[in-house]
C-alpha cells in the first residue's frame, strides 16, 4: 500500500481511512507501507503501525512549496499536485521492493502518487479518495475577483490535473472510489468499472457513552483539516452566512470550529473578532469528547468529492448533521429524516436554530443518525469489501 501521509496518528480524514483499512486488512494481508511523512513526524508513529504491517518504508516529503518545485512544475507536463507527491527516492524503493518480494497486487491511495509506481507486472488498484480535479476547478471558478488574474495559470494547472487524473484511471487495472457520485463521474470519464468502497467509522464510536452535553447551545464545524480547500470554505460559509442568522435567533448558541490548523486559518480570514468568546477556534486531542458534548454539527460545504469522515464519525456519537447536497456526499441518508440538507444557507440557518430549541427534536434526529451509520457504515465492513476486491485483482492476475 502506497499513501500521501504517514496513516499515523489519524487526524485528518485520509489517514483516519488508510489506519483504519490498515488495521482490519491486517488480519487477512502481508502489508507493506510505503509513504510521504514530514519532518516532524515521530519514529514512534511508525512503531505503532508495525503493529498492522509487516514492513514500514517512508520518504520526507519536504515543504510544499519550494522555487524548485514551482519551477518543476511550469517546465514539466504534470501538475503541482503531482510534482508534491514524487519522489526519485520512493519510486526507487517501490521498485526494489517489487523485484525482491512476489507481490498481489499494489494499492495506491490517490492518483497524484502513480508516477512513484514504476513499471510493473503486479497489478494496481487505485483508489482516488476524491476527484481531485473537480476540487480544484471549483476552487479556480469560486476564487474572488482580487484573484482573477490568477485563474489562467491556476486553470491550466486544473487541465493538467484532469488529464493526469483520468490518464492513471486507463493505467491502474483496478479502480475503486469512495462515493457512488464519484462512481459515476470516474466510470463516464474512464468508460471503465469502478467499485465503491465507503468511509466508515471506528464501531467504538457506536458504543453508548453518558456524557453530559455542554450547557451552552453548541455547534460544532469539524473536526477537520483547515488546510485542506473545502474545510476552508465551508468554516468561511458558516462564518458569513449561517451562525450570523444563528446568532440572531438564539443568542446563547456558541459555535466551535475544531481542527489542525483551525487556529491560524480562522485569523487569516479576520471573520472572528479578537476576544469573541461565543467563537472557539482550536485543536484538540480528544474529538470523540467534542463530538458526544456538542448539540449538532452544522457544515455548509461548497463542494463536493468522496465522503467526509467527520461526518460518519458525528453521526455514530448521536449528532444531527446540517449540511449542503455537496457535504452529504458518499452518505446513503434520507434527507430531513437522518440529515438535514438544503442548498440555501438561510433555510440551513433555520433547521440549526429548530434543532437548538427543540431538544425533543433534536434527540430524535440524533437517533436517527447514529442508527444509520450502525446499519450501513463501519470500516470493519469498508475493509471486508475491500479485502474482496483484492481477492478479485489477485484472481484475474493468476487467469493471466
Amino acid at each position: 500500500m502506497v499513501t500521501p501521509y504517514l496513516p499515523y496518528p489519524p487526524l485528518s480524514g485520509g489517514q483516519t481511512r488508510s489506519f483504519n483499512l490498515l488495521k482490519h486488512l491486517s488480519k487477512n494481508c502481508d502489508i507493506t507501507l510505503f509513504s510521504f511523512v514530514l519532518p516532524d513526524q515521530s519514529s514512534r508513529y511508525i512503531k505503532n503501525l508495525k503493529r498492522y504491517c509487516s514492513k514500514v518504508r517512508a520518504v520526507e516529503r519536504g515543504k510544499t512549496w519550494s522555487l524548485k518545485k514551482i519551477l518543476f512544475t511550469g517546465l514539466s507536463p504534470y501538475p503541482f499536485l503531482v510534482i508534491n507527491y514524487f519522489s526519485r527516492q520512493l519510486k526507487r524503493m517501490i521498485g526494489q521492493e517489487l523485484r525482491r518480494e512476489d507481490y498481489d497486487l499494489v494499492h495506491v491511495e490517490c492518483f497524484y502518487l502513480m508516477p512513484n509506481i514504476p513499471r510493473t507486472t503486479t497489478p494496481i488498484l487505485l483508489v482516488d479518495q476524491t476527484i481531485e480535479f473537480a476540487v480544484y476547478q471549483h476552487y479556480v471558478e469560486t476564487l474572488p475577483r482580487k484573484f482573477s488574474l490568477l485563474k489562467p495559470l491556476l486553470s491550466i494547472d486544473v487541465f493538467k490535473i484532469k488529464f493526469w487524473e483520468t490518464r492513471f484511471w486507463h493505467r491502474a487495472d483496478c479502480l475503486v472510489a469512495v462515493s457512488q457520485e464519484d462512481q459515476r463521474l470516474m466510470r463516464s470519464l474512464s468508460r471503465r468499472e469502478v467499485a465503491v468502497v465507503p468511509n466508515g467509522v471506528d464501531e467504538a464510536l457506536l458504543k453508548i457513552k453518558k456524557v453530559e452535553k455542554y450547557r451552552q447551545p453548541t455547534i460544532l464545524y469539524g473536526v477537520a483539516n483547515f488546510k485542506w480547500m473545502q474545510n476552508k470554505e465551508g468554516a468561511v460559509n458558516l462564518l458569513k452566512y449561517v451562525w450570523p442568522q444563528i446568532k440572531a435567533q438564539v443568542p446563547q448558541a456558541r459555535l466551535l470550529i475544531i481542527g489542525r490548523h483551525s487556529e491560524s486559518f480562522i485569523r487569516s480570514t479576520g471573520l472572528v473578532a479578537p476576544g469573541e468568546k461565543d467563537i472557539v477556534v482550536k485543536e484538540v486531542r480528544d474529538a470523540e469528547r467534542v463530538y458526544r458534548r456538542s448539540w449538532l454539527m452544522v457544515a455548509p460545504m461548497g463542494s463536493g468529492g468522496g465522503s467526509r469522515t467527520k461526518f460518519f464519525e458525528a453521526m455514530a456519537c448521536g449528532l444531527p448533521i446540517v449540511t449542503t447536497p455537496e457535504g452529504i456526499e458518499g452518505i446513503d441518508a434520507q434527507w430531513g429524516k437522518d440529515v438535514f440538507v438544503n442548498k440555501n444557507f438561510e433555510q440551513l440557518a433555520r433547521t440549526a436554530v429548530k434543532l437548538l430549541t427543540d431538544q425533543k427534536f433534536r434527540t430524535k434526529a440524533g437517533q436517527l443518525a447514529r442508527r444509520l451509520i450502525k446499519e450501513k457504515y463501519s470500516w470493519r465492513l469498508s475493509a471486508q469489501k475491500l479485502y474482496s476486491i483484492y481477492q478479485q485483482v489477485a484472481k484475474e492476475q493468476l487467469v493471466k
